[in-house]
């Protein structure tokens, strides 16, 4: 147990808040790195469903995932607000950016970690292993994914997102 200091106050998670089909998803704003518009993808053969191909990001060869497949949500062609998210996740032990399709990037706010609760098991509309959980902020409610599950090879649940892209040469 930490020591009750003079700031008391309950934790917090800096959240970079995105839209995915209308509904409100948060990414650790430590871990992003950069936020682009939508440029030229290359695809990649038998990649994961939800891994459109890759990007260049000022040299590096970043895979680009939307998080709307592995939510079960329709896929939707760009838009004026449509953003790629470049974010580090821990992939294995090793640190690895990664982007992300966005609808629409929100803002930078904060999460009380007392307001995140664990997803629940019914009634849920997306993949309850997928969530780190749901938080809350005001009357909204805010998805919260575990990156590393959904990349990692606990990802691999689903047959559809079997094909490692790590084959490809």
């Amino acid at each position: 147990m930490s020591g009750a200091g003079k700031d008391s106050a309950p934790a917090a998670m800096r959240a970079l808040t995105i839209g995915l089909r209308g509904e409100v998803f948060a990414l650790p704003a430590e871990t992003v790195s950069e936020i682009l518009d939508m440029g030229p993808v290359t695809e990649v053969p038998n990649a994961r469903a939800f891994v459109n191909g890759v990007i260049n990001v000022r040299g590096k060869v970043v895979p680009l995932a939307d998080l709307r497949v592995m939510f079960g949500m329709e896929r939707t062609p760009p838009d004026a607000d449509t953003r790629i998210v470049v974010t580090e996740i821990d992939l294995d032990g090793e640190p690895t950016l990664v982007g992300i399709i966005a609808d629409k990037v929100h803002d930078v706010t904060e999460i009380s970690e007392a307001s995140v609760e664990e997803a629940p098991k019914v009634g849920m509309r997306w993949p309850a292993e997928f969530l780190r959980g749901i938080g809350k902020h005001g009357d909204d409610f805010i998805i919260i994914p575990d990156m590393g599950r959904i990349f990692g090879s606990k990802g691999d649940r689903d047959p559809s997102f079997a094909t490692d892209e790590r084959t490809v040469k």
